[in-house]
């Protein structure tokens, strides 16, 4: 079944989620640490089968400006995009990180168990944020 991928990128790890085209219900997958651009795109690639579309969360500054870490999360969407020929879109993640605690705390998650998870949980609020603004 083709699959929307979101990725919460930051700078030592990045978030994955997936929801079915068809199904569209955002599920934390797992989180990678980060290494090197092209490094972090070839495991993506190599992890994940029939992707239909890519989101990457995009990390605005309080300013509203785009700073280094959405330099970054841009740079990989571009070489994802490049590499698979597939679309990328790029989501406002601001506060996703912190829906996604919320979330991991009402099911019962503790903070040691919740820092291992946060960042797919984050990823899949981003892609759960993309699906609901495309209806």
């Amino acid at each position: 079944m083709p699959l929307y991928v979101a990725l919460d990128v930051g700078t030592k790890t990045i978030g994955i989620a997936t929801a079915g085209v068809e199904a569209q219900l955002p599920t934390p997958r797992f989180t990678l640490a980060r290494q090197s651009v092209a490094k972090d795109v070839a495991d993506l690639i190599d992890r994940l089968d029939d992707v239909a579309e890519w989101v990457v969360g995009l990390p605005y500054l309080p300013s509203g400006d785009e700073g280094r870490s959405a330099k970054l999360a841009r740079q990989i969407g571009a070489a994802l995009g490049e590499a698979t020929g597939l679309p990328v879109h790029y989501q406002d993640e601001t506060l996703s990180t912190v829906e996604a605690e919320e979330r991991l705390r009402e099911a019962g998650h503790r903070s040691r168990a919740i820092k291992g998870l946060i960042d797919s949980w984050a990823a899949a609020v981003i892609l759960e944020d993309w699906l609901n603004e495309r209806l």
